[in-house]
């Protein structure tokens, strides 16, 4: 396939349970070396679409592939890392053992040197040989986002892989996360945390009743709030003034007269902006 096809491509993906619709039509894409953050409420199917992004689940309509191939054909799964929300791993082997039998399933060419590498990437090095079991919840989490970075996977789904980190483990997840970036390796993140999916990624989608309501960057899905200029007589709001008119209503302001003390450039943040966009409609 073509070098220049999306890691991954949503195309009017719809998914019916019987009666129940989980899916009513999303469109979503993730470009190579693209951090990618997939938002919604509870019960949005953004954990629909992930198993179908994988193979897991077919799409009712639509269309989903994967490096330009149908998601869950051979080729498709060859090049996708997985990790799911709810995941177990057997509590007698070790961490070793657990990326070896991945290894196994993934058909991955790498040895003893690329399971060393993968838990050293995660923080597990000391752990290597460590029963499942004997772990906390947080190390079998980074364990599971070693296994699935096995192949050298071009797209890796995440579904909420720091909900059990505490911050010294979120903040390593992050910096594996950029360090994939760099790499060329495509990554949707499905997580409720917005303050980090804020920080790390590129591009924002965010999904409600089904289909997708926005998507767009951080910055541009956090709406600019104006200006405000704190003078001597109070502090005056210009709502609908840029970072490039800053001069002039300084230069108007001290041309009338008045003392500068400071100026801030207001900016929204991505949870105002996803709390309008899931909002219910008004009838």
């Amino acid at each position: 396939m073509a070098a220049t096809a999306p890691a991954l491509s949503v195309a009017g993906v719809r998914k019916r349970f019987g009666r129940t619709s989980a899916l009513n039509g999303v469109d979503l894409e993730v470009q190579p070396g693209q951090l990618v953050g997939l938002l919604g409420p509870n019960g949005a199917g953004k954990s629909t679409l992930t198993k179908i992004a994988c193979g897991l689940v077919r799409p009712s309509d639509g269309a989903v592939r994967i490096a330009g191939h149908p998601a869950g054909s051979a080729a498709a799964r060859a090049v996708t890392g997985y990790l799911a929300e709810l995941f177990r791993f057997p509590g007698w082997a070790s961490a070793d053992e657990v990326l070896q039998l991945h290894q196994r399933l993934a058909r991955s060419p790498g040895d003893d040197g690329e399971r060393a590498e993968l838990l050293a990437r995660v923080g597990l090095s000391e752990a290597r040989h460590r029963r499942v079991e004997e772990m906390s919840k947080g190390m079998q989490q980074r364990l599971g986002i070693a296994q699935a970075l096995i192949g050298s996977p071009r797209l890796v789904l995440l579904d909420e892989p720091t909900s059990a980190l505490d911050p010294a483990g979120r903040r390593l997840v992050r910096d594996l996360l950029v360090d994939l970036r760099g790499r060329g390796v495509a990554v949707l993140l499905n997580s409720h945390l917005l303050g980090e999916v804020e920080q790390v990624c590129d591009h924002v989608t965010i999904i409600a009743r089904g289909t997708t309501v926005a998507s767009g960057t951080p910055p541009d899905l956090a709406r600019p709030g104006g200006v405000e200029i704190e003078t001597e007589g109070g502090t005056q709001h210009f709502p609908d003034a840029t970072r490039e008119q800053v001069p002039d209503l300084v230069a108007q302001l001290v041309g009338a007269g008045e003392r500068i003390y400071d100026v801030r450039v207001v900016t929204g943040t991505l949870e105002e902006a996803y709390l309008e966009a899931v909002a219910e409609p008004q009838p």
